[in-house]
């Protein structure tokens, strides 16, 4: 039986042993993790094969969505891509140890802003087994120790995936022990949320059903977002084809992923040059469409039912448009009913880009480009823990960078605070 509480008493330990670790120990323990990827390649994949034939039964039943389904798959290219990600993490810069900045406060007095490891990461995922290599590799190259807990439905996957990793530590000379962790049950994730005098920090990766139930029953601080209901604005003055081509991309090209488009907005003034064409290849896509009165004159087959919440995260092929009468509407739309994950307009005016993106309240603000970038992979982040929408910490694609934190150094000489009330000392004043 799982212990998590020892897993994560052990865990903090392994954490502060960590803390000494160079830069030349931890791209050697990536090194290996991508090595042994590789030659765990048609375990792993077997494996989640084992998760596919058992994920298809509970998708027959309606227990899973297609959604989930999906995400769950791994085929070649996406554990090449996670082998990659892995190199790639490898070839970032080391996040802990750098000097953020520094100062004299007083005559040898020196302040120093210095970045550090979190502590303990839990990770709480859903049917996304690639997760365990990107959040394994990050936690490796920023020294912090990683509790991961996957959904029960891609357990065999999760399972080769980190015994994979757990050998390529073991076999990295002076890499500590219970770096990497796994956990597998509900009641695991119980006693994991209640294990605050060791884990500093948990990110859940999944529905907004698990990301409220998580945010409701812990103390420790929570990074993540509950939705990704993602925008695209067709200004009055898109590029029509330009406008075609990323919105089909934006909702088409992985409909269950996060940052997959839920809902386009239209301009009044290019409605009739951009939804005829839109219509049509969205029915080609077999994209469903819900709309509004906005729309009432397009009547289409294609369109299914009319909108009456407008915070739908769909995850598949179902879209949401609406006909708007202004980039105001459309801000104000974005700000009321979005999730702050990543919002886009499509314009070739520059004023209304720079307004939308001040105005825009959420992570990502692009324009003309397709909402899939919101990635720490596309990024160059090497890979990513996940999306966060909060607004301490970090926000976007949390990768190395999200996984620091900072200390301050202070260093004296047998200096007293009364010297400097007493008018003896002075602080130096820095602008």
């Amino acid at each position: 039986m799982t212990n998590v509480t020892d897993i994560a008493k052990s865990a903090k330990e392994a954490s502060v042993s960590a803390l000494q670790l160079s830069s030349e120990i931890k791209n050697t323990a990536l090194n290996n993790i991508a090595g042994e990827l590789k030659l765990n390649k048609e375990k792993i994949l077997s494996a989640n094969n084992k998760d596919l034939g058992n994920a298809k039964q509970l998708l027959d039943c309606g227990k899973i969505t297609n959604a989930v389904y999906n995400r769950l798959k791994l085929d070649e290219n996406k554990l090449r891509d996670m082998i990659q990600g892995v190199i790639d993490t490898k070839n970032l810069k080391d996040p802990v140890n750098n000097v953020l900045w520094e100062k004299n406060i007083a005559d040898g007095i020196i302040l120093k802003k210095v970045s550090c490891p979190i502590g303990v990461i839990g990770v709480i995922f859903e049917a996304r087994p690639d997760v365990i290599s990107q959040i394994s590799s990050l936690a490796v190259k920023s020294a912090n120790a990683v509790i991961l807990k996957g959904g029960s439905e891609s357990i065999e996957t999760n399972t080769a995936v980190f015994e994979t990793i757990k050998s390529a530590l073991s076999k990295t000379k002076d890499f500590p022990k219970n770096m990497v962790n796994l956990i597998f049950s509900r009641d695991d994730v119980k006693d994991m949320l209640t294990a605050d005098e060791y884990i500093d920090l948990i990110i859940p990766r999944g529905s907004n059903e698990l990301v409220k139930y998580i945010k409701s029953n812990t103390k420790i601080p929570v990074l993540g977002h509950s939705d990704g209901i993602c925008h695209i604005y067709a200004d009055e003055f898109a590029d029509i084809n330009k406008a075609l081509d990323i919105i089909i991309d934006s909702k088409c090209q992985y409909p269950a992923a996060c940052n997959s488009v839920e809902t386009v907005l239209i301009h009044k003034n290019i409605k009739d040059k951009l939804l005829p064409s839109l219509i049509d290849l969205l029915k080609k896509n077999k994209v469903k469409i819900n709309t509004d009165e906005s729309l009432k004159k397009h009547k289409h087959h294609l369109i299914n039912d009319i909108v009456y919440k407008w915070n739908n995260e769909y995850g598949e092929k179902i879209i949401s448009l609406k006909v708007v009468n202004s980039i105001d509407e459309a801000i104000n739309h974005i700000n009321t009913y979005g999730s702050g994950h990543t919002d886009c307009i499509i314009t070739e005016d520059d004023l209304n880009c720079e307004k939308f993106m001040m105005y825009v309240d959420s992570a990502g603000v692009y324009k003309n480009i397709s909402t899939r970038f919101a990635d720490g992979f596309r990024y160059g982040f090497g890979a990513e823990v996940g999306i966060s929408t909060n607004k301490t910490h970090a926000r976007g694609p949390v990768g190395l960078e999200g996984l620091t934190i900072y200390k301050y150094k202070l260093y004296g000489n047998g200096d007293i605070v009364a010297d400097f009330v007493n008018g003896k000392r002075k602080f130096i004043k820095q602008y």
